[in-house]
């Protein structure tokens, strides 16, 4: 048997329309399969009551089995295997139909019994079942309303509770119901073939045994037919119910799963807020005006699709486009005496809508989501049109409101602050100076209070700085190098490559293990740039080697700065602007306290970003391997010397054996004096071995005296 489609139990909670519109074609399918059954029960019915009309009743269940194929059920799609085993069927009742009898009981038992059963009970339940889910699904509407309504400033808790547990027990009582409409309607397509193959198949044994199943018609070919058919009903059977138990399970882990999200409003501590979202979808109401001075609210299902926010009414096809969401604002807002409200505002504030989320989780994942796909487009564009297009909205765009009892003019900064911080340097801190850029940042990439450098500072004039500060002692520089002794590079450096670069900005960051952090950095720094109208940027030749990176100055050929290669642990470029890259330097004994300091420098080049990541990363690679032949000729020439030194010891432990095997002789033939050597020859002694003689003669003379 084919694939059997299904309704979604898992997206029952939700409830959107795309839910609604598949139960709408299962529901016509429904109704399919119940006219479609009506017309196959009046034709078994004749048979069983009118068996003078036996053959014309078999003839009318063979012609309805031979347009089985011609039926459109929404679901069945091109069952061939279906249709086959159909046109077989009609095949065999037609030539039976003029020689067959059937016996009551018989009939009533093996083919009248299961299709009654179908229709009285298992499509009366769907009808059932249908009038309880609508119920339940206007009971729930009607709580939903009642729990929108809720007054923000006089709050009740009485009523509150009440309302709660009312949207509660509604909610849960919706999704138990359509769980089951959904369960039952998938059986369906199970119990559909079962009620149409067995009321058949009971027909064809209740003729076979009237017969004795020696009926010249029924030949070994129908019998073995039958059987197959038998086995494919059993196997139907037996694929139901294990689906049935799988689905009964399924029902069971997603009550459990789901009891959480009945509440409207959930504990924060049990479900935490996501603000790390990109695209979000739910129920939201929204307000429109019905007058001059009047308005309304209406509940739809909103969701995000690209840099738009889309609606979508129950009972519609597609959804349609409310607001562009590019470069917008968000902020919360009282409205109406409703909680958790929030406005969206377009980017040229021509237009804005309010919305109403179900709790506060859901009214701040939706501001957090709407903030996040805004800041994703506002990234993406060069840093030209961005300064272009900044203004009074486009600090509030990047402005997420923290608070939901504060208005989101608090945020904005006064004309008398920006006047102060708009122009004043080069350097600017973007957590004391600009609050909005603060609350952008994410404290486990970017450390907080973290000043932004916008310009390149020259090592010449910190040089002095730093000596007119100190005196005769020399400066420091932050990458652990002495400022008077510069140490050049190698001419023979396998690897030149030079690019045309523009320094956007560097900051001080925390994290360095994933390329989040440079694209958090870029972000903080163009929105810096923006806010604080600074456009001027500063051209360099970037030149990679494999010993360092190194920034040119292009007019005078001198060395701006020079980052160690071994310092640079990370390089990426932007994921959507190609022309923007950076990388972080993580550096030893930057601070006072000697602790490291990690350090994210921003570029924007002519070239793509990535080639100049490519080059960095074929840097190290080279460096890197030239650190391991070296370290491996190191080990080899330690290797060659500590075996010239056991060479060395093993030619003295030779000699010295040579030696003593000599004295061994001297002495062996000192023993027998008198006694010439054998080829006449007279032995000469040292002086030791002399004076060992002498010794021996003496101790001689001395014991035969004592004798």
């Amino acid at each position: 048997m084919p694939g059997i489609d299904k309704l979604p139990i898992e997206e029952t909670l939700e409830d959107s329309p795309q839910t609604r519109s598949l139960l709408g074609v299962f529901e016509e399918d429904t109704a399919a399969i119940s006219s479609y059954f009506s017309q196959l029960f009046k034709a078994m019915q004749r048979i069983y009551d009118a068996q003078n009309e036996l053959s014309a009743a078999t003839h009318l269940t063979s012609k309805l089995l031979k347009d089985y194929e011609k039926q459109r059920f929404p679901l069945g799609g091109d069952d061939e295997v279906m249709s086959s085993t159909l046109q077989q069927f009609a095949k065999v009742i037609d030539e039976l139909s003029s020689c067959h009898a059937v016996l009551s009981t018989q009939l009533a038992d093996a083919m009248m019994f299961p299709i009654t059963q179908f229709q009285e009970r298992d499509l009366r339940e769907i009808v059932i079942l249908k009038e309880v889910f609508q119920i339940s699904s206007d009971d729930h509407d009607a709580a939903i309303n009642r729990y929108s309504r809720l007054s923000k400033r006089k709050e009740n808790e009485k009523v509150k509770n009440e309302v709660m547990e009312d949207v509660y027990t509604s909610r849960k009582k919706q999704h138990e119901t359509i769980m089951h409409y959904f369960a039952s309607l998938n059986m369906l397509q199970y119990k559909k073939k079962i009620a149409l193959l067995e009321p058949l198949l009971g027909y064809m044994q209740a003729q076979i045994s009237f017969f004795k199943l020696g009926s010249e018609n029924l030949t070994q070919q129908w019998e073995e037919f039958l059987t197959n058919i038998g086995t494919s009903v059993q196997n139907v059977r037996r694929e139901m119910d294990s689906d049935a138990e799988a689905t009964e399970q399924t029902i069971q882990d997603l009550k459990a799963a789901s009891d959480p999200l009945y509440m409207p409003d959930p504990d924060p501590n049990q479900i935490p807020v996501n603000r790390n979202l990109t695209r979000k979808a739910g129920y939201l109401n929204t307000r429109y005006k019905t007058g001059l001075v009047s308005s309304a609210w209406e509940r739809q299902y909103f969701f995000t699709q690209g840099g738009n926010l889309m609606s979508q009414s129950r009972g519609a096809v597609a959804g349609g486009l409310v607001l562009d969401i590019d470069n917008c604002s968000v902020m919360a807002v009282d409205c109406d005496d409703r909680r958790f409200c929030f406005q969206i505002t377009a980017f040229d504030g021509k237009k804005a809508v309010i919305l109403q989320a179900e709790s506060r989780k859901d009214c701040e994942e939706w501001i957090a989501t709407i903030n996040n796909i805004s800041k994703r487009i506002y990234l993406s564009e060069n840093p030209e049109e961005i300064a272009a297009r900044v203004n009074q909205s486009a600090l509030e765009a990047v402005t997420p409101s923290p608070s939901f009892q504060q208005r989101h003019e608090s945020f904005r900064p006064s004309t008398q602050g920006r006047s102060k911080t708009g122009r004043s340097g080069s350097q600017c801190s973007a957590g004391s100076e600009s609050p909005a850029l603060s609350s952008l940042s994410l404290d486990s990439l970017v450390a907080p209070d973290t000043p932004i450098q916008f310009d390149i500072i020259s090592p010449v004039s910190e040089e002095h700085t730093s000596q007119a500060k100190s005196g005769a002692q020399g400066r420091t520089n932050p990458f652990g190098e002495s400022g008077g002794s510069k140490s050049e590079e190698s001419e023979d450096s396998i690897l030149h490559q030079l690019f045309i670069v523009r320094f956007l900005g560097s900051m001080e960051v925390k994290a360095t293990e994933s390329a989040d952090v440079i694209y958090e950095t870029m972000r903080q720094i163009l929105a810096a740039r923006a806010i604080h109208n600074i456009f001027r940027m500063t051209e360099s030749h970037l030149l990679v080697t494999c010993e360092s990176l190194k920034l040119i100055d292009p007019q005078t050929q001198v060395t701006r700065l020079r980052f160690p290669l071994s310092s640079v642990v990370l390089c990426a470029s932007h994921q959507e602007n190609k022309r923007l890259f950076g990388f972080v330097l993580k550096t030893a004994g930057g601070r006072e306290d000697g602790r490291p300091v990690t350090v994210c420098y921003v570029f924007e080049s002519n070239n793509d970003g990535e080639k100049i990541c490519d080059s960095v990363g074929l840097a190290k690679q080279i460096a890197l391997h030239s650190e391991m032949d070296r370290k491996a000729t190191q080990k080899q020439r330690e290797l060659d010397k500590a075996k010239e030194k056991q060479q060395e010891e093993l030619h003295k432990q030779k000699q010295i054996e040579k030696d003593l095997e000599e004295q061994s002789r001297l002495i062996a033939a000192s023993s027998r004096p008198g006694q010439p050597a054998a080829d006449g020859q007279i032995l000469v002694l040292s002086n030791s071995q002399s004076e060992d003689s002498d010794a021996g003669e003496e101790g001689q003379k001395k014991g035969e005296s004592e004798a």
